[in-house]
């Protein structure tokens, strides 16, 4: 999914000196963001307080949208560069096409990864016919300079990993939990798997203490530790943990999120990640200029996202939090 914003701010991202050393319960707060004419979403990351989770370094969370009279999800063609993009379905259908080729229709506890590496472009779009209901959460990855200029690639996996545990149906999206590793292709230490929560469930959920982690709450609502998470909203639990324990009344869904700090400097802006504000102008003007960097989408029906103009002034270093 784009991010549409036609005055995007530029940051610039990475370092561990926003890390803290050891656990903490920070409530981070969803901003309502408007995705092209009729979708709203809730931006997670980067949000006040926190820029990256690991590796993972944007968050939105869509619906759940009643979408029986209106078209649903609806991008155009559109580039990434130095990411990659994990789109996650609770509710609904996505058709995805790339300038590879790709032509998928992604549905609920299917996992649609995107490498865009050195370039790649892609629509998203609910089809014709569709169900009443979209709902679901887009998340970029950062890739660290080893694997950012790679091809771009797209995989489509139908079947996840998981493990059921005293109410809980866990789906490991990215890495690994409890025993179970998705297919997902990862090129740094991370982790993203979907809790199922039914009510009443009191779990205890194993992590790596070098990783820092959050919690995003799809639906639903939980206690984590002794901090309440309300849906719509992402808690970050820091580094040093061992364990979390997580307690729903009621029937929830929770994304959990986390990695190794991701120790390298980026630059986001728009839907580029790059290196310095120089590079990020080269993918801008290459984009607009339909550069074969990108290729094209073959099958969607309708214009391309252009590239909103650069900020006027230049990136400043601000770290992993503000």
């Amino acid at each position: 999914m784009s991010n549409l914003d036609r005055r995007p701010p530029a940051r610039e991202l990475g370092g561990t000196e926003g890390t803290p050393a050891g656990p903490v319960l920070d409530l981070l707060p969803g901003k309502e963001v408007l995705l092209g004419e009729s979708t709203r979403v809730r931006r997670l990351l980067p949000t006040l307080g926190r820029r990256l989770v690991g590796a993972w370094a944007f968050v939105d969370h869509y619906g759940p949208d009643d979408v029986t009279s209106s078209p649903g999800m609806q991008v155009p063609p559109h580039p990434h560069t130095g990411l990659q993009t994990v789109s996650w379905l609770l509710e609904g259908e996505v058709h995805h096409r790339d300038s590879l080729g790709s032509d998928a229709r992604i549905r609920p506890g299917e996992l649609a990864l995107m490498t865009a590496g050195h370039g790649i472009a892609h629509s998203e779009q609910s089809p014709a016919v569709h169900p009443r209901y979209l709902h679901g959460a887009q998340l970029w990855v950062a890739l660290p300079e080893a694997a950012r200029e790679t091809a771009p690639a797209f995989a489509h996996h139908t079947a996840l990993p998981g493990f059921t545990s005293d109410g809980l149906t866990a789906t490991v999206l990215m890495g690994s939990l409890g025993g179970a590793t998705s297919p997902g292709t990862a090129h740094t230490p991370l982790v993203g798997v979907d809790l199922d929560l039914a009510a009443g469930a009191d779990v205890e959920l194993p992590l790596e203490p070098e990783f820092e982690y959050a919690l995003l709450a799809p639906s639903g609502a939980a206690e984590v530790e002794d901090a309440p998470l309300e849906v719509g909203a992402m808690l970050y639990l820091g580094t040093g943990r061992r364990r979390v324990r997580v307690r729903a009344a009621e029937p929830t869904r929770l994304l959990l999120l986390g990695g190794e700090p991701f120790e390298e400097r980026i630059v986001m802006w728009w839907n580029f990640v790059g290196r310095s504000g120089e590079e990020i102008t080269d993918y801008a003007q290459a984009w607009n200029a339909e550069d074969e960097r990108f290729g094209a989408v073959v099958g969607y029906d309708g214009d391309r996202l252009a590239a909103p103009p650069l900020p006027p002034v230049p990136l400043k270093a601000r770290g992993r939090v503000r």
